[in-house]
């Protein structure tokens, strides 16, 4: 139990921390996740106490449910193509920042918002936080090119598994109506290549390694780290 709540208290530091970038006026990717909640409930009492006005975008069905029980006003890409800034969560993280996303089964509409802002920033615990990235590579696929999505992922070295969904039979379905595999790499050592590789699998919608983090903010048990990309 402490441990369990030791971890909560981590992921509430940073995800709080990061709700302080935000200023009136702006445009948020609003991302999805345990962490990146306590952005979001954070940002909706600075709403409430500071007058804050902003607009954000949710990433997910979660994000968007979340954000307008805070209060948050929201808008979509298509009215603002260009953020200033996204915030999000992550399944691991490495010392040079690239990230790995999709446990919630929303990183492609994730790493469309990331892309879309000028500046990505990504709250986590220490747990997450690795030299080298190692977890199982989220994959939304469509349905359609199941079998052969999952062969061209064996070819280049990885080991998908199906992700089924809990308290329901069969796969997972994301927002988009897609499957997702969990695809296990092992020791990740060049993630920019091995993204590209996946990228040009026909039926792929998309992976989840993230190249384009600007900052880390990292709860450890003295408090919470931020960490830029080195140029």
């Amino acid at each position: 139990m402490k441990d369990a709540s030791a971890n909560q208290s981590a992921k509430k530091a940073a995800g709080e921390a990061a709700a302080d970038l935000v200023e009136s006026g702006m445009v948020v990717g609003l991302g999805t996740g345990s962490t990146v909640a306590w952005t979001i409930k954070r940002l909706g009492e600075r709403t409430r106490e500071e007058g804050l006005e902003f607009l954000g975008v949710p990433t997910s069905f979660q994000a968007e449910s979340l954000a307008i029980e805070c209060g948050i006003r929201l808008t979509t890409l298509n009215q603002h193509p260009v953020l200033d800034l996204a915030i999000d969560g992550a399944d691991q993280v490495d010392h040079r920042l690239y990230v790995i996303k999709g446990g919630g089964a929303a990183h492609t509409r994730e790493k469309v918002v990331a892309c879309s802002a000028q500046q990505f920033v990504v709250v986590a615990d220490e747990s997450k936080y690795a030299k080298h990235l190692s977890h199982p590579v989220p994959v939304e696929v469509l349905p359609f090119a199941l079998r052969p999505v999952e062969r061209q992922l064996q070819e280049l070295g990885g080991k998908p598994v199906l992700r089924l969904g809990k308290m329901k039979d069969g796969p997972v379905i994301t927002d988009n109506g897609n499957f997702v595999l969990d695809v296990d790499y092992g020791r990740i050592e060049e993630p920019v290549e091995l993204g590209a590789r996946m990228s040009r699998i026909p039926g792929l919608v998309e992976h989840g390694i993230f190249e384009n983090l600007d900052e880390l903010y990292l709860a450890r048990g003295s408090g919470v780290e931020r960490i830029k990309r080195k140029s």
